[in-house]
């Protein structure tokens, strides 16, 4: 099978990325062979790339928003069957063991296994997965635009729930600082909940979609919102937006870092975080904010933008992505569509 592979982490321009030749993987015990269809392209996989997230598997097979066909089962796989259209998501495994998979936070594990970072993922053919953790996928779908529900959605819908959006007597107040993938996505849940929200991004096409898409207020630079917000997820990797975002919020009012990696957080005075705001990461995701949120999108109904790109161009869209070139999401097939 064609597959792209990681040999050697560096920035995008430079990175050990090649287009090969490898074996069809086998599935093991309690796996499914996957054939791809479409495999959205990550920030995370961007990190990964780029040497930002230490000690991946190399070499390796990036991408983690795996649509496909189930092919082959390997023994004691259960709960899908030969011919069922999955989604493999960032999250491959857990331990099933420790204290945090023990109390409903298996996103927490203490020995998980991530998709396209500990095993091969999606930039590829074919794919194995844990069978316990591949996901029904919504049939109103097409597979390239399910996709980015994968990560982008799950981590938008994860990071939102964090964001603990309260109306005072008023729709609740939610700044989007970043403007990519997830916030694409997850702007339509939040108008969806009825929520105000203001858009902080860099760039015209993503200040112009924010707008399209239904935000109060789209800015940028030296602006700031015209209110004070409820919460804010950070989506961009920028640790200088995190001030600001605390800066933008009122007292007891929530500060999400949506990304698993971000640029040095600068000091800060205590009198942005007193009035018991709340700063707080998201990690990860649980299977069952898989579920929620595939289920919830079809309601709203979430539209995804995509654009599409042959296994062979992989760099190319990894380069678009990180110069904030990408309208929505790029997509790999495995052949151009």
């Amino acid at each position: 099978m064609r597959a792209v592979v990681l040999t050697r982490p560096a920035p995008i321009e430079e990175a050990g990325l090649e287009l090969r030749d490898v074996p069809v993987p086998e599935p093991g015990p309690g796996e499914v062979l996957v054939k791809v269809d479409a495999n959205a392209v990550c920030r995370t996989d961007l990190h990964v790339i780029e040497g930002e997230l230490p000690d991946p598997a190399l070499p390796l097979i990036p991408g983690h928003q795996i649509v496909g066909l189930v092919e082959a089962l390997g023994d004691g796989a259960e709960g899908v069957g030969i011919g069922d259209r999955v989604g493999v998501p960032w999250l491959g495994g857990t331990d099933g063991t420790c204290p945090y998979c023990r109390t409903g936070h298996e996103n927490l594990c203490d020995h998980p296994t991530f998709t396209g970072y500990q095993r091969d993922g999606g930039y590829a053919e074919y794919t194995t997965a844990r069978a316990d953790f591949v996901l029904q996928l919504p049939e109103r779908y097409s597979d390239l635009h399910v996709a980015p529900l994968l990560c982008a959605g799950l981590i938008g819908f994860r990071s939102l729930r964090l964001a603990d959006v309260e109306g005072l007597e008023r729709p609740g107040r939610l700044g989007l600082y970043g403007f990519g993938s997830s916030a694409h996505l997850i702007i339509q849940v939040a108008l969806h909940m009825d929520h105000e929200v203001y858009v902080y991004t860099r760039g015209e096409t993503g200040l112009r979609l924010a707008l399209e898409l239904g935000a109060a207020w789209a800015g940028s630079g030296e602006e700031v919102p015209p209110v004070e917000l409820d919460s804010v997820i950070v989506f961009a990797p920028a640790g200088p937006l995190v001030p600001l975002a605390l800066g933008a919020v009122r007292k007891g009012g929530v500060v999400v870092c949506a990304g698993i990696h971000m640029s040095p957080i600068p000091t800060f005075d205590y009198d942005l975080l007193w009035g018991e705001r709340v700063l707080r990461s998201v990690a990860n995701l649980t299977r069952d904010d898989g579920h929620d949120f595939l289920a919830l999108a079809p309601e709203v109904p979430v539209r995804t933008e995509v654009e599409v790109y042959p296994l062979e161009d992989a760099r190319e869209a990894l380069m678009r992505m990180k110069a904030g070139e990408v309208v929505g999401t790029a997509v790999l097939v495995p052949s151009a569509t």
